[in-house]
């Protein structure tokens, strides 16, 4: 299983699922990051924490945690 975390920058992927509980999984589809959407990874803090993604046509900027959550293809 791969993740948005473990995603190079540069990379387009799409997300085949959501992992989690309750409110972090509404919050993350609530932002748009829903099943088949393509993200394109655009920059990972020196650390790896936060990683900064395209979605939608906008920026977003996720924590390690939460793209851990987030399974890709």
């Amino acid at each position: 299983m791969e993740t948005l975390r473990s995603v190079k920058v540069g990379q387009t992927v799409s997300v085949v699922k959501l992992h989690g509980e309750g409110a972090v999984k509404r919050r993350i589809m609530d932002m748009g990051i829903t099943k088949g959407t393509e993200v394109y990874v655009r920059k990972v803090a020196p650390l790896g924490d936060p990683v900064e993604v395209t979605v939608r046509g906008y920026e977003l900027t996720l924590r390690k945690a939460d793209a851990e959550m987030i399974e890709v293809q």
